[in-house]
């Protein structure tokens, strides 16, 4: 199991893309997911043509049948995985949605992931050093909603409670698994500039991947359970 295979979700584009980018520079070959298999094709090959493993596969990750067709694909390629990083989200309150906001930010936010963890939890299992990376927000932090003024500012209800709920479940994992080798956690990535995060957020894609990223080549003797942001472990 020398050269891991990991699973990026939402990879197409800014924060996903460059966790992609990083973990192919490390030598593991990643899995691109997008929504279309067109985008994911196309994110992919900028990374063959930097040097790396790449290889786009169609993800819209509210769809079970992309989801049953991708376990299928990986089972079959690799017969496990050992990186997961669930990194596609919503955050749709503030743009003039027209949809069912508090549903649909939940049905991308924290079922997707659910299901998606439970439907590879087989191959994650039969790594030798399986880690699962949720991308969350401070902005579904409990504790910071209450004390932090930039967390209280930018917070939504319906991505905020997403996000805590998919802390939950982050904390959920990490003890029924905690007798095995795969570690599970949750990342803050920063206010990034992407299309979520706008022009004038402070870090770039670049920098907004490096959490997620760290998380997911965690040594044996790293944390699971736990929501970090770069090396600081933040509060639920």
């Amino acid at each position: 199991m020398s050269i891991k295979i990991a699973l990026v979700t939402g990879a197409n584009k800014g924060i996903g893309f460059e966790v992609a980018r990083q973990l192919g520079q490390q030598g593991v070959t990643v899995l691109l997911g997008a929504r279309t298999k067109a985008s994911a094709e196309e994110a992919a090959s900028k990374l063959q043509n930097e040097g790396f493993q790449a290889i786009g596969v169609q993800l819209e990750v509210t769809n079970a049948n992309h989801i049953s067709e991708l376990v299928h694909f990986i089972n079959s390629e690799y017969g496990r995985l050992d990186i997961l990083v669930n990194n596609a989200g919503i955050l749709v309150e503030a743009q003039g949605y027209e949809g069912d906001f508090l549903r649909d930010t939940f049905e991308v936010n924290t079922f997707a992931p659910f299901f998606l963890i439970e439907a590879l939890l087989p191959l994650l299992l039969k790594s030798d050093a399986g880690r699962i990376v949720n991308q969350s927000s401070a902005l579904g932090s409990i504790e910071l909603i209450g004390t932090n003024e930039q967390v209280q500012k930018y917070a939504t209800p319906a991505y905020s409670a997403s996000k805590a709920a998919l802390n939950m479940l982050t904390a959920y994992w990490a003890q029924s698994w905690k007798d095995t080798n795969l570690k599970i956690n949750a990342a803050h990535p920063g206010i990034v500039r992407t299309q979520m995060g706008g022009d004038n957020a402070e870090l770039s894609a670049e920098e907004g991947a490096k959490t997620a990223v760290r998380l997911a080549t965690l040594p044996n003797d790293g944390p699971t359970g736990g929501f970090f942001y770069m090396d600081n472990q933040l509060p639920w």
